[in-house]
């Protein structure tokens, strides 16, 4: 059995008739009389084996249960027409097993992990992820963020942005705020780094445009579906624009591109997921803060005209209104109170009570934020003392403004809202390989209660 080349289960189509040699998992036995049924699946997909009566394998595929590993020779035989399954993958062929050889022996699984047998729920599903990521609907979320964050990469670079990598311990926080967490430095304090902001307006002072993808932490002591501590942020920052609607267009350009790979490259993924893409109109829809309020106002009846930020709530019946009025699953939403956002972003020049920051949000929820940023040194040090911060521990991003910087603006997505979003899952977590939590680091702290609202 060792000598011959291993045949990857995707193209067991092209090999019809012949003896070949797969590896991989058991994800299915099936006994039927005197045979045998598997379904073996590997990195690229899975097929149907059958061990006739007569079979040397015989024998061995008694003892074989689901996740045995194994190395299986067979015959690629063309299923007959009244058993061909056109809606699965090699559903017109299986493989006539002659010789099984157990690799890895498994457990007995401790819950069904068939495709349809699946449902756990989700406490269940992260405390065991290290098996449950075996399951095609798991991997079907992970392969489309995957997408997401290669499709950003790609994107970014045919805009000629250049791709950094921030660091993760920082000596101050941009952001200013309580929600970090604090780092034995040797014996000094540092913070993990809730955004790569300051750096990648740095850099960009240096290259014009660039980009990371950056793991960031907010210590966040809420329990929400939408929150978790340890996120992977995708940022952009760009020189020379004209105006916040540059970057605006930028970003709006990014989405699309993305959506688009996903639905090229992730069919089979949101066909599993039963997952509909959001709809981008040809140009989204973008209303101040205070045209979404009475919009909200006219159409809900509910008053939140005057308020500083859209809660939950208003975020949700805004997408709705703007879903029905124009078919756009996308909104943005500009001009904050220029007090409530960080001393970075650019008051507008007409009215500078309200800046040139805005958020994009997809089917209820926050997708990204961004803007333009003040890029006048003066202008900055007057922030910084209105702000109440202390310019000693931003001295090296106040360099970087004090020689000379263009007008300049940016934004940063969270990867994993995305992905959420995208497939209109319930809880962040689902988007999240290894969700980070104030109740959860892989398995739930003693004595926490488990899963926001």
């Amino acid at each position: 059995m060792g000598r011959m080349q291993r045949t990857l289960i995707k193209d067991l189509a092209q090999k019809s008739g012949e003896t070949v040699l797969i590896k991989g998992w058991v994800s299915v036995r099936r006994d039927q009389g005197k045979m045998v049924f598997f379904d073996f699946r590997d990195m690229s997909g899975s097929v149907q084996g059958v061990v006739l009566p007569q079979s040397a394998a015989l024998e061995t595929a008694k003892e074989i249960r689901s996740e045995f590993v194994v190395a299986v020779t067979g015959v690629v035989n063309k299923r007959p027409e009244k058993n061909i399954n056109t809606e699965v993958q090699n559903g017109d062929i299986e493989l006539e097993v002659t010789g099984i050889e157990i690799l890895a022996k498994a457990e007995p699984l401790p819950f069904d992990m068939s495709i349809d047998g699946y449902n756990l729920d989700l406490t269940t599903e992260l405390d065991h992820r290290a098996l449950t990521l075996r399951h095609p609907r798991l991997q079907s979320i992970f392969k489309v963020q995957a997408v997401i964050i290669d499709s950003f990469r790609e994107f970014m670079k045919s805009q000629s942005f250049f791709e950094f990598q921030a660091p993760a311990i920082t000596p101050a926080t941009a952001e200013g705020g309580a929600e970090v967490f604090e780092v034995n430095y040797f014996d000094k304090k540092a913070y993990l780094t809730q955004s790569p902001q300051l750096y990648k307006q740095i850099v960009m002072t240096a290259f014009e445009r660039v980009f990371s993808v950056n793991k960031v932490f907010r210590a966040e002591p809420s329990a929400t579906t939408r929150h978790i501590t340890e996120i992977v942020s995708l940022d952009a920052e760009m020189a020379f624009i004209d105006s916040w609607t540059d970057v605006r267009d930028m970003s709006e350009q990014t989405v699309r591109f993305i959506l688009d790979q996903v639905a090229t490259k992730c069919a089979n993924e949101l066909k599993i997921m039963n997952a509909t893409l959001p709809t981008m109109t040809d140009k989204t829809p973008t209303l101040s803060l205070k045209e979404a309020q009475n919009k909200i106002f006219e159409k809900t009846g509910r008053d939140v005209r005057g308020e500083k930020d859209l809660n939950p709530e208003d975020e949700r019946a805004l997408c709705e209104i703007i879903k029905e009025e124009t078919s756009s699953d996308f909104v943005y939403v500009y001009g904050y109170p220029t007090k409530m956002k960080p001393f970075y972003v650019y008051p507008n020049p007409e009215d500078p009570s309200v800046n040139e920051g805005m958020d994009l949000l997809c089917r209820g929820i926050e997708w990204l934020s961004g803007g333009r940023r003040v890029n006048e040194y003066k202008q900055l040090l007057e922030h910084v003392e209105k702000w109440n911060m202390d310019p000693k521990k931003i001295d090296m991003f106040l360099e970087a403004f004090k020689y000379g910087v263009p007008p300049e603006g940016g934004f940063a997505f969270g990867a994993e809202r995305m992905t959420m979003q995208i497939l209109e899952l319930k809880n962040i977590r689902e988007a999240t390989m290894f969700p980070r939590d104030m109740h959860r680091i892989d398995s739930k702290l003693a004595g926490s209660e488990d899963l926001g609202s």
